[in-house]
């Protein structure tokens, strides 16, 4: 499903407008819309050259702080223009884009009323947005109506339930919770049930101990004596259908289910978890505060292991979060956290959104893998799902679907509750309970376990009525806003990152999103979706299409697009934040080749002794991390999977330094870091330019070196270097205070009996630990 997905082109550019600006070099860019709206084609190499040194600095997943293509004030703010044309001529503009003209006074006209806003600080009517994106107002109709329904839910809520985060503690009310004196209520919302009562180890799984009640909303209740059930023990909810029909369920609140382990084919139960006070974990670090710009180590914590078994939480905890840390990362992403009775799935069919997946632990363990990571300064995000939910109706939410009408159903009618490429069923956003249930979700993780963040998975599916499926987006904002947009999908949207953001400030929410859609990450008081940012998912597409073609058609890389590289990294929009990947877990989960490997191919396992030289596709596998992503980042993904011995990647890279950080090998060969006889050892030059990146959340090459110095100052220095020309051109920089760093792998370089490179030294007082171990370091 990753793969169909992610093949749909996500650019935000529009084709007829990159057709607009004339193949010629000019000496501004012409006629261009300003990148507020979308980025610009450019045309001029000094422009270019702009373009490129302003947003990609740095590589490991780095999220970016919007940067505007420009050399002035907010008033030339869009253009990247050259000295000679510094003055801009708005009539040209007029003359040669008249539409351009007309949406600009339009634009200025309607700017007062779009700033407008209430006490509260929202926006009056959901146009604030256009202050950043003038193309918007094309689309006053849509945004303003889309705002009215966003406000009327919202204040229904309030006077209902007194708050969107008081709506967001559903999980208090429904499901097992205990009442101050001991006594445990059982809640669960099935209004198409006839009868229902609650079954278990507890009971004998008698069905006609204990009877449920409904009320006029379809909530049935239960209240049992104070350790009635035992914690660990077995409980399903017994629901009779229209037709007569008895079906048992998990519940759809459980906080724990498993199947019985060595038993084929066996289904899952709920698990009653209340466990004493001395088994319980207490979180005991406070949460790390949010950092200018976060580098995620996108895991999965089943898969991370050395050995041929499914990881635990613990083990993952143990073992691998210290590597995350010593790599720089400062956020973990963690996939397949929530229940899934299908492990094919890698976690993306979710059966009980609120219970942790069983195969790598149980509540306790998850949260002191979290509580450990925030030790080390590290946050967490959780991979959530809440685009759809597996078809799996014994033990997942869907079978609380008897084919009712979807006012009393968790998922839609018809299409619009089945993804018929993915095979799941999709939620009935517009629903009230729907809204509570998956509000309440976000709210579970980030009270009980403690993440500090979200990646919603699948928005795009959300976002419109078609889901994405057979539809090519251009980037025409005519495909955003119209009758294919799914309105209630934005708007529980809108209400999860409101609530998120006004609860926990220090929140991170991140959109999986391949269409482009204006003003998902821009602030709700805005009238935006209010994610924080975008993931840039064409990336990793760009790079595997181009390596393919390269290994399996020939394609030389001198015949490569530097057009459409660049066009790829540059792509997004100057008011929204983008998370870019290098490589994604897409390629494995649809089969496809690390980076690494199309570059190395069987060499990977051949040709990575120290005593030998160094192949050429060795190098260019090393030097292929250089350039790799645009948007600064890059999710370091841990690439061992189905328990195949696979080398695998991770690595942190960016436009002006190489951080060759993680072992060249998966994690189920983190050994491989260790032996000095593989060319896996490593130089992370990420911490040279880190006390930048935090302070800016993007770096410049002439940061880099300054950082640099910084780092190390006058205790490192190059010697008597035995590449040619060298030797000057290190003591021309030293003269001038500057470190320009670049790595060159040779196959002739000469090694020394502990590790390091005759054509360096350090100091005597420098740090050993940062000693370079890479083949060679020219200038």
């Amino acid at each position: 499903r990753h793969h169909a997905r992610s093949a749909q082109p996500p650019s935000s550019l529009s084709k007829h407008r990159r057709r607009r600006v004339p193949p010629r070099l000019v000496e501004t860019v012409s006629r261009v819309p300003s990148p507020r709206q979308n980025t610009p084609r450019l045309t001029n190499p000094i422009a270019v050259r702009v373009a490129m040194s302003v947003p990609h600095a740095i590589a490991t997943s780095r999220v970016l702080a919007p940067v505007a293509f420009a050399n002035g004030s907010g008033a030339s703010r869009g253009r990247v223009r050259s000295r000679a044309a510094a003055k801009p001529a708005a009539a040209p503009l007029r003359v040669a884009a008249p539409h351009l003209a007309r949406r600009a006074t339009r634009g200025a006209a309607v700017r007062p009323m779009a700033a407008a806003t209430g006490p509260d600080g929202y926006t009056v009517d959901g146009m604030g947005c256009t202050e950043v994106d003038e193309q918007l107002l094309e689309h006053e109709g849509h945004l303003k109506y889309r705002w009215e329904k966003f406000l009327e839910r919202k204040n229904a809520i309030k006077e209902a339930e007194g708050s969107l985060l008081d709506f967001a503690k559903g999980y208090r009310k429904f499901g097992f919770n205990k009442t101050s004196s001991g006594e445990i209520v059982y809640r669960e919302w099935a209004p198409a049930a006839c009868r229902a009562c609650l079954i278990g180890d507890f009971n004998g799984w008698n069905p006609d101990a204990n009877h449920m009640e409904k009320d006029e909303f379809g909530v049935w209740t239960l209240t049992l004596p104070a350790g009635a059930i035992e914690h660990g023990s077995r409980v399903k909810i017994r629901m009779k259908k229209g037709d007569g029909e008895w079906v048992d369920r998990i519940p759809a609140w459980i906080k724990m289910s498993y199947s019985e382990p060595g038993v084929m084919g066996a289904g899952y139960d709920g698990i009653y978890w209340d466990p004493p006070a001395g088994e319980r974990y207490t979180r005991s670090n406070p949460r790390p505060e949010k950092p200018a710009a976060s580098r995620i180590y996108e895991a999965h914590v089943g898969m991370s292991g050395p050995e041929a078994k499914v990881n635990s939480y613990r083990e993952f905890a143990d073992d691998i979060l210290p590597r995350i840390k010593e790599l720089r990362y400062n956020t973990v992403q963690l996939m397949a956290v929530q229940e899934h009775a299908y492990y094919g799935s890698f976690g993306y069919h979710v059966t009980s959104p609120f219970a942790v997946s069983s195969r790598c632990g149980n509540p306790e363990d998850l949260k002191y893998l979290v509580d450990k990571a925030h030790g080390m300064g590290i946050r967490v995000l959780l991979d959530v799902i809440h685009s759809h939910a597996s078809c799996n109706v014994e033990d997942g939410i869907a079978g609380y679907d008897f084919g009712q009408h979807t006012a009393d159903s968790y998922f839609g009618e018809g299409d619009a509750g089945y993804h018929w490429l993915w095979d799941s069923r999709l939620y009935n956003y517009e629903n009230w309970e729907v809204q509570r249930y998956l509000l309440s979700n976000l709210s579970y993780w980030v009270e009980e376990y403690g993440f500090d963040g979200f990646r919603f998975d699948g928005v795009t599916s959300m976002l419109y009525n078609h889901h994405g499926l057979q539809m090519e987006f251009s980037g025409d904002y005519h495909q955003y806003f119209g009758l294919e947009t799914n309105v209630a999908a934005v708007n529980y949207l809108m209400m999860a990152n409101d609530m998120l953001h006004e609860a926990y400030p220090g929140i991170e929410v991140i959109a999986e999103d391949v269409s482009g859609m204006p003003t998902l990450c821009r602030p709700v008081r805005e009238g935006g979706i209010g994610f924080d940012a975008r993931l840039a998912m064409a990336i990793p597409d760009v790079w595997v299409r181009l390596l393919k073609a390269s290994r399996e058609d020939g394609l030389r890389d001198e015949d490569w697009s530097m057009h459409e590289i660049i066009a790829t990294l540059c792509n997004r929009r100057y008011s929204e934040k983008c998370i870019g990947y290098a490589e994604s877990h897409d390629q494995s989960i649809v089969g496809d080749k690390t980076n690494a490997f199309w570059l190395m191919d069987a060499e990977m396992y051949e040709g990575m002794s120290t005593f030998e030289e160094a192949t050429p596709a060795a190098q260019a596998a090393t030097l292929l991390f250089f350039t790799a992503c645009g948007c600064g980042v890059v999710a370091g993904f841990d690439w061992a999977f189905a328990g195949e011995d696979t080398w695998g990647l991770s690595a942190g890279i960016g436009f002006t330094m190489l951080s060759f950080v993680a072992e060249l090998g998966s994690p189920r060969r983190f050994s491989n870091a260790e032996l000095d006889i593989l060319e896996t050892q490593y130089a992370d030059f990420l911490t040279f330019a880190e006390e930048t990146l935090e302070r800016k959340g993007r770096c410049h090459s002439t940061e880099v070196t300054r950082a640099f110095k910084r780092r190390f100052g006058s205790k490192y220095a190059l010697s008597e270097s035995r590449v040619n020309a060298s030797d000057a051109t290190a003591r021309d920089l030293s003269e001038k205070d500057l470190y320009t760093m670049i790595l060159n792998w040779h196959p002739n370089a000469e090694r020394t009996s502990n590790g390091y490179f005759k054509n360096l030294s350090l100091k005597e007082g420098a740090d050993r630990r940062s000693a370079v171990t890479v083949k060679d370091l020219g200038l």
